[in-house]
């Protein structure tokens, strides 16, 4: 176990924060806010802004709950509160 036991949360905290600040970008900015800057570049058949409203934002929340695993088990490592 860490010295420090509040390292772990803090840590735990700063990684869900970013990740839902990086979903909320992605998810309002491009979608829905920047969506009229990105409407006349074409994706598959479709333009950006709305591919990114209802595509990019699944693919990036997806991609995110892969990172959050992933630092989330190494982190446990760390600081001793691994499963293994």
């Amino acid at each position: 176990m860490s010295d420090k036991p509040n390292d772990y949360w803090s840590a735990n905290i700063r990684v869900i924060t970013i990740c839902l600040v990086i979903w909320a970008v992605v998810s309002y900015g491009f979608g829905i806010l920047l969506r009229p800057i990105l409407s006349g570049i074409p994706i598959g058949g479709t333009d950006l802004g709305f591919w990114f409203a209802q595509q990019g934002s699944i693919i990036v929340f997806i991609a995110l709950i892969f990172y959050y695993a992933v630092y989330m088990n190494r982190l446990d490592r760390e600081h001793g509160v691994d499963e293994q």
